[in-house]
């Protein structure tokens, strides 16, 4: 595949586990006889994801799926366990050191905490202006009309450039957050739940910024979120994780027309919409089980009203069930009535 063809960032086969070590007392009862392991927590298991150049994915799924862990692997915040990602059909491991620091200046991270993700010791020129200096984007001399410009765009007033975080609202610190992502000239931008902890009102101006500035710069987004309207709002492409596993994907109307995987159809269901007044609305079923002992063949199986042997047993593979849709499910193999 040439670069010209290949997807902007690919994900091949990509895990991430998290191993607790064994503390003192443990270690002293295992030497004793007793039972006492590791405790490894599955995050994400063997994930292939690919992201066009200009397209806008959303990724969705409960709370603890393993989204904002797989968003963290892009951006290359944390290292895969498995797998390998690739930027324009390259493995990163291929580039050399300058090539790589160009690379991962181009997928930048907007996280989902705007009170946390800002140093309160800072001023926001410098929190936005820092890494453009280091890395030789502007110089010190021009930083502060950079910053400037920047805080334009997203919708800040450039005035304001010499405040801390703590003198800003939810809103105006996700636009400072969104400047300092821009301010090295991204290509990708990794959202993980960039507008969860804001007012609805709040909420719908940051995504319009978002769609304006992909219009403006040509950006490329995974938008993670939980938020099934927020996504069904921006994206392209929708594709659907449950523990650690993308169980679903396919063009945002399709999938919220026709979903397949019982997981989808569950999420898709519950969707508050305004010409469904009097219905109950009614959870899916049980807990999502624990990622330190994920459940055997399909993960979703213990929760789901379809599932029958196989599923306990076999785990499905994620395979194309019509032109641009995709879905993990063994009922797709099974005759239709």
């Amino acid at each position: 595949m040439s670069a010209a063809t290949a997807p902007l960032l690919e994900l091949r086969g990509v895990s991430k586990r998290f191993v607790r070590g064994l503390d003192l007392a443990a270690r002293i009862a295992r030497a004793l006889g007793a039972k006492a392991s590791e405790a490894v927590v599955h995050a994400v298991d063997h994930v292939d994801l690919a992201v066009r150049e200009g397209e806008v994915v959303g990724l969705v799924g409960e709370s603890g799926c393993g989204k904002s862990t797989l968003g963290r692997m892009v951006s290359r915040v944390i290292a895969p366990s498995e797998g390998e990602r690739l930027w324009k059909g390259r493995p990163y491991r291929e580039f050399d050191a300058e090539t790589a620091r160009a690379e991962r200046l181009a997928v930048q991270m907007i996280f989902q905490d705007p009170y946390a993700s800002l140093n309160p010791r800072m001023r926001i020129v410098d929190i936005v202006g820092e890494a453009p200096v280091v890395h030789g984007i502007v110089t010190r001399r021009a930083c502060e009309a950079y910053v400037a410009d920047l805080l334009e765009r997203v919708g800040m007033d450039a005035t304001l450039m010499r405040r801390f975080p703590h003198q800003f609202s939810g809103g105006q610190r996700s636009r400072i957050g969104i400047a300092r992502a821009l301010a090295v000239k991204p290509r990708f931008l990794v959202c993980d739940e960039a507008v969860a902890a804001l007012d609805v009102s709040i909420q719908a101006q940051v995504l319009n910024l978002f769609i304006r500035l992909r219009e403006e710069l040509g950006l490329t987004y995974l938008f993670i979120s939980h938020d099934l309207g927020v996504i069904r709002h921006v994206a392209d492409r929708v594709v659907v994780m449950y523990l650690g596993r993308i169980v679903e994907s396919g063009a945002t109307a399709d999938l919220y027309a026709h979903p397949n995987h019982p997981y989808t159809v569950a999420l898709i269901a519950e969707v508050p919409r305004v010409d469904a007044r009097h219905r109950t609305y009614v959870p899916v079923k049980g807990e999502i089980p624990s990622p330190l002992a994920p459940p055997t063949g399909c993960h979703f199986h213990p929760r789901c009203p379809n599932a029958f042997e196989r599923c306990r047993v076999e785990s499905p593979a994620l395979r194309e069930i019509a032109p641009g849709r995709m879905s993990a499910c063994h009922l797709n193999d099974r005759p239709s009535p």
